[in-house]
């Protein structure tokens, strides 16, 4: 494109290529693999540096600029290469509050027009504002009607009315009759631009009743056509709305049997989503208190994961294999469930509600054994060992402080590698095995993944699942042929490998 080219005449091919060229800029400085920050001055750097040795999330006092390609006019001592933009951003305000602001805005987002009743009560807003458009252009119709027929039987006062007033302008001008015609009782106005003046039929009684417009640049006969062509004209939309309202109770008839036959079957309505919540671009789970505990997909999501989502009192997991996910115990990130009753969803299926404010200890290290064993059971559940063969596994946790990106001898690791440093808190002989339920998060209907002992406390319909031969792609699709859930949902949700699924109301409803 040309730089002269002006905002106001670019047609869609140029905007299609402005806005793909902002979207890939803005990738590369999101994704790019270096950025700079540069210090008040050296001594701020060293300070920083000091304090970064015992922990990496250190927000740096005396931040003074960022930047994603190096400015040569800046202090070269004062500055530090960072991995990318987004990391130096998030290192200089804070990326877990900024991270959290993120999600609560996603997950508005993603529940906003998402659920069955919503969809519902949408349909009977547009079948009400369908059935009063209708009245509207019927009443419009009618109104139209008469005026055309009133006009015919009061030609010779119409036609007196436009011969005087058409006199009067050949004889001066609009102007001065316009002037003038503000005296005259059967005559309410005139509209020099179009050309019409509005004037009053006699009523019963002889003096000025119903008001017409007039085009005095018409015969009386001419101006009754017209009047009768508007009402034949709102009679056509009428009859245009009425069909789409048909369409309309059409749709919502369909919508009731659908769910009718959905509840009845146990299913839920699968909804089209624009976005999903910040947590499924992870691996993700909820403990048996309600905390959320996510792993990174490939080596992105484990860098993802440490960077964007461990807190400082979250806690980090690690099975005890290489290549294993990084995983996050969040200590104040989770769901609730709510009055499921209230929710009128079939039995079995539990109604979840995001929060970021779970009660309970405030450090991830006074969490009870039980849902630290939890949180390490999931993390093997995720890594390699569900394919080895094995029964159980190891793993471990430590607190975010003891996770860093830079090696004893200062050298940065790779994507989604990390060293750990410090005591280790150990779980052994953790069993290969997880529970799946069914839930409405936020309004979302979504698979719910935990150990199987919480899963089976929390929803009344669910699946355990454990190391076997069925391929995870046809698990999912039967899970999701027998809940509704959408397939790409519920294959995220398994583990890394094939499948063996025990049911416990999750694929059968029990009679």
């Amino acid at each position: 494109m040309s730089e002269d080219l002006s905002a106001s005449s670019l047609d869609t091919g140029h905007r299609e290529s402005l806005l793909g060229s902002i979207r890939s800029m803005m990738e590369e400085l999101a994704e790019g693999e270096v950025c700079f920050l540069w210090m008040e001055d050296k001594e701020s750097l060293e300070r920083w540096k000091k304090l970064r040795e015992g922990s990496e999330q250190v927000t740096p006092d005396g931040a003074m600029l960022v930047s994603p390609i190096w400015l040569d006019g800046m202090d070269d001592r004062a500055s530090i290469e960072m991995s990318s933009l987004s990391d130096a951003l998030d290192t200089v305000f804070g990326e877990h509050d900024s991270a959290g602001y993120i999600r609560r805005e996603e997950e508005k987002l993603v529940e906003e027009g998402s659920s069955l009743k919503q969809s519902q009560a949408k349909l009977e807003r547009r079948a009400m504002q369908q059935r009063r458009a209708i009245e509207g252009f019927m009443q419009k119709a009618v109104v139209s009607q008469e005026l055309g027929k009133a006009i015919q039987e009061n030609w010779e006062h119409v036609n007196s009315i436009i011969s005087q007033f058409n006199r009067a302008v050949s004889e001066t001008n609009w102007q001065k009759v316009s002037d003038i015609c503000q005296e005259v009782e059967w005559i309410g106005g005139v509209n020099i631009d179009k050309k019409t003046i509005v004037a009053y039929l006699p009523d019963e009684e002889g003096g000025p009743g119903t008001s017409v417009t007039l085009e005095v640049n018409k015969t009386v006969h001419q101006n009754a056509q017209r009047y009768f062509e508007i009402g034949r004209s709102q009679k056509e939309k009428a009859a245009g709305a009425e069909v789409a309202l048909n369409k309309t109770l059409d749709t919502q008839s369909r919508e009731e049997k659908r769910a009718a036959k959905d509840a009845a079957g146990g299913r839920l309505r699968s909804i089209k989503r624009s976005r999903k919540f910040w947590f499924e671009k992870h691996r993700w789970a909820i403990l048996s208190d309600g905390r959320m505990f996510i792993g990174g997909r490939d080596a992105k999501g484990n860098d993802s994961v440490v960077k964007k989502h461990l807190g400082p009192k979250d806690l980090y997991f690690h099975a005890d294999l290489h290549g294993a996910p990084s995983c996050a115990l969040k200590i104040k990130d989770g769901m609730e469930i709510r009055d499921k009753v209230a929710d009128g969803l079939p039995e079995g299926v539990s109604s979840l509600q995001i929060t970021q404010s779970l009660d309970g200890p405030d450090e991830g290290l006074e969490l009870p054994q039980k849902i630290l064993r939890e949180g390490a059971q999931i993390a093997v559940c995720w890594s390699r060992a569900w394919g080895s063969g094995g029964a159980a596994a190891t793993s471990f946790y430590v607190r975010p402080s003891q996770v860093s990106k830079k090696t004893e001898s200062g050298e940065s690791l790779g994507r989604g590698s990390f060293v750990v440093r410090g005591q280790r808190h150990w779980f052994r002989d953790l069993r290969l095995e997880l529970g799946m339920g069914m839930g409405i998060v936020n309004g979302v209907p979504l698979p719910v993944i935990g150990t199987a002992e919480s899963i089976s406390n929390s929803f009344g319909r669910w699946v355990r699942i454990t190391p076997g031969t069925t391929k995870k792609e046809n698990v999912a699709n039967s899970i999701s042929k027998a809940t509704g859930l959408a397939q790409d949902d519920v294959l995220s949700a398994l583990p890394p490998g094939g499948c063996t699924v025990e049911d416990f109301g999750l694929l059968k409803r029990e009679s």
